[in-house]
């Protein structure tokens, strides 16, 4: 479970979020000057990095179905987003017909409306929230702690469940305190495992065979891993669960690419229209103004296929030898802004 938000909410966290706007030319041009960009870019709030803050938001998307922030406004600019817990946040709607957002703090309750919150809905997508993966999960989550105990359970044990250890007749209290107190204490457990045990007054051991394959222990808890990964959309193979040859491609850049389309780019989408509906105003949006991360980083492939992209987008006119080098960090050079294409 945790490695699940970890590479969701991390990928995405590691994503850089820009506002663009619509150049001259119709090509998207960066919106520096924008607050969004400001604020999602650069600085969210006085205590969180960008990373920090679209991680916590992942997070909470992923865990509870729901991620809240509140607006800090100087006049009608944008200036800071304060999450909030997503856990304690109640969100109802108005006699108005407008949402209401409602959660306590140490200062009171705060009641705040719709226009004061940015709220970023799971999957689900209902006007009051998404779905919680938390609660519809919670059978599989509570399988798997299940068998996690046992696992511990049992190699407390060494490894093999206990035995039977039977007396010819009943037992004083005495003998009993004696029987749990020196035999089971001293010789029961993974840390007693070799340590010769000796048995006295007509008592005898019989060891109960059955091991923790027999019990089907390592499937079930190899099942659990597959189950939860299936609540997230993430492949086993990505969070270190080999034991099935993966079908998601044969190569990095496929299975990148397949986890991109699939996995991320639903949460992605979430974001970038929230951002937009809610924190850019009438006037932006009708500008041309919107927000969108850059997954340049996640799908540029290997050298030589980038080698390739390039020659390829160069070689017929779609892309100067200058977009080319800025995709690589490196400086423009002379000439490099003019269109080529091969005369054959």
């Amino acid at each position: 479970f945790f490695a699940c938000l970890r590479l969701v909410a991390g990928t995405i966290g590691s994503l850089p979020g820009e506002a663009k706007r619509r150049g001259a030319s119709g090509a998207p041009v960066a919106a520096p000057d924008s607050p969004v960009w400001k604020v999602l870019h650069d600085e969210p709030n006085a205590d969180q990095t960008p990373v920090d803050f679209v991680e916590f938001l992942v997070v909470s998307l992923l865990m509870r179905g729901n991620f809240y922030a509140r607006k800090v406004m100087d006049g009608a600019r944008l200036v800071s987003l304060e999450p909030i817990r997503p856990d304690i946040v109640e969100v109802r709607r108005g006699a108005d017909g407008a949402l209401r957002y409602r959660w306590g703090s140490p200062d009171g309750p705060v009641d705040l409306g719709e226009d004061e919150v940015f709220h970023v809905r799971g999957f689900g997508g209902g006007p009051l929230g998404g779905l919680s993966v938390i609660s519809y999960a919670r059978q599989s989550l509570g399988l798997a702690i299940a068998a996690d105990r046992a696992a511990g359970s049992v190699f407390a044990n060494g490894v093999h469940p206990s035995g039977i250890l039977s007396f010819e007749k009943f037992l004083t209290p005495e003998q009993r305190e004696i029987a749990h107190s020196d035999l089971v204490g001293q010789f029961v457990g993974a840390q007693n495992v070799g340590r010769p045990f000796i048995l006295e007054g007509g008592a005898s051991w019989e060891q109960i065979t059955m091991k923790a394959d027999e019990a089907q222990l390592l499937e079930s808890r190899a099942w659990s891993v597959e189950e939860i990964c299936r609540w997230f959309g993430v492949p086993p193979f990505m969070i270190g669960h080999n034991e099935k040859t993966t079908s998601w491609g044969t190569g990095i850049e496929q299975m990148t690419l397949a986890f991109v389309i699939f996995t991320l780019t639903p949460y992605l989408r979430r974001i970038e229209l929230a951002v937009r509906k809610q924190l850019m105003t009438p006037a932006e949006r009708a500008s041309g103004l919107y927000f969108k991360f850059n997954l340049e980083g996640l799908l540029r492939g290997d050298s030589a296929g980038r080698a390739r992209f390039y020659e390829i987008m160069t070689r017929i006119g779609v892309m100067s030898r200058n977009e080319c080098r800025a995709k690589e960090d490196l400086a423009p050079i002379d000439g490099g802004d003019v269109i080529l294409v091969q005369s054959q």
